[in-house]
């Protein structure tokens, strides 16, 4: 007897919890509040989470070193983020589980498991 297994990010999950995976990187907690099952969302909460992180790492470091931090590390850093931001929503809209350059290996949030 063989049973039917269903793939890691199926097509339904994707559809039903996009908008959800493109909000979590403007507010990463909103689909562990309203999409905990997904594993889509819940992987696009990681991401937005760790660019969050980042970009706060970021602008502290920044913030603290005179003149290097602020004529460099800001606004290099303020770019780099922005533009993780930027494909984080684009692979989210497109139904896509592509990790964010650099810092999308790393894994906070656990993703749930598949039913």
């Amino acid at each position: 007897m063989e049973t039917e297994q269903k793939p890691i990010n199926g097509q339904k999950d994707i559809e039903e919890h996009k908008i959800m995976a493109i909000l979590a990187y403007v507010i990463f907690f909103i689909p562990l509040l309203v999409a905990k099952e997904s594993r889509f969302a819940m992987y696009h909460a990681n991401q937005g989470l760790l660019l969050l992180i980042v970009a706060i790492g970021l602008n502290t470091i920044g913030s603290i070193i005179p003149v290097i931090g602020w004529l460099v590390i800001m606004p290099l850093g303020t770019l780099f983020a922005f533009v993780l931001f930027i494909i984080g929503i684009i692979n989210a809209s497109k139904g896509e589980m592509k990790p964010l350059p650099v810092i999308g290996k790393y894994t906070i949030i656990q993703l749930p498991d598949v039913k």
